[in-house]
């Protein structure tokens, strides 16, 4: 199985467990290897280069989505706009969408960086995106869904047990994640509070209608 990681702390939970829960130090291997921002992976999925991934949920259209995703209720924290000059990220396609759809302008940040800003920044002069969408919407946000070209029955098996709330996050990887990022495992773990990852009958009307405001982007 061929499965590309988003290498962003708000997919932590999910990685321990997929690592515990693979048997095989190949498929281990390949998921380390394979691993980089959504939009690269958003473009290997697509050239079907990859089995199976997280991917952007603009990039999810007409795909095979499984009930996981990266799901944010409240604020995010992790994907967010400065007001001014006008500039997308180039490692997200959703979040820059998602600024369109909500008619903001100005500098889009998204993960690690983006949550280092939150906490580093004197001026708080940002706009949480996935808030502003649940203040207009009153829907959760789904950044990107877990899709799969190759080998469903087999990532079904291996996912069905995961529950975020269940998961340890050993202190040497969070250490990792801590030191990389510059933001505190204090503060990584309460982001991770504030992600969701489980696919309902509320989340898949989120889909439908962020697909539907941006078909014409």
């Amino acid at each position: 199985m061929l499965f590309a990681k988003i290498d962003f702390i708000n997919l932590l939970p999910f990685h321990v467990y997929i690592k515990r829960n693979i048997k095989s130090n190949q498929v281990k291997a390949i998921i380390e290897y394979k691993k980089s921002y959504p939009s690269i992976i958003n473009s290997r999925f697509k050239k079907r280069k990859v089995d199976s991934a997280f991917i952007s949920s603009i990039a999810s259209r007409g795909e095979k989505r499984l009930d996981l995703g990266i799901i944010a209720r409240n604020e995010v924290q992790s994907v967010i706009l400065i007001p001014g000059e006008e500039k997308e990220d180039y490692q997200s396609e959703t979040s820059n969408a998602l600024a369109k759809v909500l008619g903001l302008k100005g500098k889009v940040l998204i993960g690690d960086k983006a949550l280092k800003y939150f906490h580093d920044a004197e001026d708080k002069n940002f706009i949480d995106l996935a808030l502003a969408w649940q203040e207009k919407y009153n829907l959760p946000f789904v950044f990107a869904t877990l899709c799969v070209n190759k080998n469903e029955k087999y990532l079904k098996k291996i996912t069905k047990r995961f529950n975020k709330r269940t998961i340890y996050i050993p202190q040497y990887i969070l250490e990792s994640y801590s030191k990389r990022s510059g933001i505190s495992k204090s503060a990584i773990l309460d982001y991770l509070k504030k992600i969701d990852y489980d696919i309902g009958i509320k989340e898949k009307r989120a889909i439908k209608k962020f697909l539907q405001l941006t078909k014409s982007l």
